[in-house]
């Protein structure tokens, strides 16, 4: 399978003071980290479920990316700031240390949190929920190895993003 190998997040979140909701997934894959941004493996569907269900153009930079999200009071972060890994496998994660969303919280306007899959709600709950006191909202990972959800089923569940 590989070895575990200690990792630290490279990037910063998005956010600005307008932003209202957050999401967070729980570490860069091995493709996010060498492309130095969120989600940035091909496969996986996160652009273009957002794309669609704000009804913008499908961004390819990292500044469209940014600007797709930061237009939409969207915040994008990672629970984990630093953890051992094997390749980009979630289920190997240990020795986690959390990303200080508290205070990211503090600094902006954000008044819900979603989870992208429930790998990121379950350290967001184990490692972060104590220092926020705030909940957090499932919602099906984005992850190609999600295969349980095709897109339209994705976009179904991910639509509650848009009421906030």
């Amino acid at each position: 399978m590989g070895e575990y190998e200690h990792v630290s997040h490279t990037f910063a979140p998005v956010y600005d003071q307008e932003s209202r909701i957050l999401i967070l997934g729980t570490f860069p894959s091995v493709k996010s980290r060498q492309n130095d941004f969120y989600y940035g493996h091909p496969q996986n569907r996160f652009w273009r479920l957002l794309a669609e269900l704000v009804h913008s153009g499908l961004p390819g930079t990292i500044h469209e990316k940014k600007t797709m999200l930061l237009e939409n009071k969207i915040a994008v972060w990672d629970v984990i700031a630093s953890c051992d890994i094997i390749g980009s496998s979630d289920s190997s994660i240990r020795n986690v240390v959390p990303n200080d969303i508290a205070g990211l919280l503090r600094m902006t306007g954000i008044h819900t949190i979603y989870a992208n899959g429930s790998t990121a709600a379950k350290l967001y709950e184990r490692y972060v929920k104590k220092e926020t006191g705030r909940e957090i909202i499932t919602l099906p990972s984005t992850s190609p190895a999600n295969a349980a959800y095709q897109m339209e089923r994705l976009k179904e569940r991910w639509k509650v993003i848009l009421t906030e």
